[in-house]
C-alpha cells in the first residue's frame, strides 16, 4: 500500500480540488488517506486476529511494528512535504522509530528474543496513524495537530521505557 499512498500524493495535484474550512485539498489526497487508513487498519485487525487465534511469532513481533514504522515514516515525510506537519515533530518521531527498531535488534542478537510492543508504543502508533488520517484531509478542527503531539510526547516517552527495560544488554559494551 506505500507505493500507491506515494504516487497519490506526488500526483495530488493533477486534478481538482476540494474545501474544509480555510483548507484546499486535492481529491488524490483524498483517497491517500483512505487508502493509509484501510493500511492502518488491516495492519491492526491483522495484530488482533493473530493474538486471538495465539498465532503471535517472533517474526510478527518484529515485523508488524516494523511496516507501522515504514507506513507512518513515508506519511510523516510527505505532510512535512505538504507543511501540514512540522519537521522537528517528526524528525523526533522518526528518530525514536529508529532508535526502538535498533535496539529490539540488539536485544533479540543478545537475548534471542524480541521485544513486543507495550501499551505507551501503541497508545502512539493509534495516536500517529488518526493524526496522519486528519492531517490528510485538511484537519478543520485541529484534532489531527493534537494527536500529533500527543504521538510525539507518547514517542518520547515509549522510547525512553523501551530502553530503560533493555538498559542491561548495554552493562557489557561500556
Amino acid at each position: 500500500m506505500i507505493p500507491v499512498f506515494m504516487l497519490l500524493i506526488i500526483f495530488r495535484d493533477s486534478v481538482g480540488y476540494y474545501t474544509v474550512g480555510a483548507n484546499h485539498v486535492s481529491w488524490l489526497q483524498l483517497v491517500a488517506m483512505i487508502v493509509f487508513a484501510v493500511a492502518s487498519a488491516t495492519d491492526w485487525l491483522d495484530g488482533h486476529i493473530a493474538r486471538a487465534r495465539h498465532l503471535v511469532t517472533n517474526f510478527g513481533k518484529f515485523a508488524d511494528p516494523l511496516a507501522d514504522k515504514m507506513l507512518t515514516m513515508t506519511a510523516f515525510i510527505f505532510l512535512v512535504e505538504l507543511k501540514l506537519a512540522p519537521a522537528w515533530v517528526v524528525a523526533i518521531i522518526v528518530c525514536r522509530e529508529l532508535a526502538v527498531t535498533g535496539l529490539r535488534l540488539i536485544v533479540v542478537e543478545n537475548d534471542g528474543e524480541v521485544i513486543a510492543a507495550k501499551m505507551p508504543g501503541k497508545i502512539k502508533t493509534t495516536a500517529q496513524m488518526l493524526a496522519i488520517i486528519l492531517l490528510l484531509v485538511g484537519d478543520p478542527f485541529k484534532i489531527g495537530t493534537i494527536l500529533l503531539y500527543v504521538a510525539l510526547i507518547f514517542a518520547v516517552y515509549s522510547g525512553y521505557d523501551y530502553f530503560r527495560g533493555s538498559w542491561s544488554v548495554f552493562k557489557g559494551s561500556m
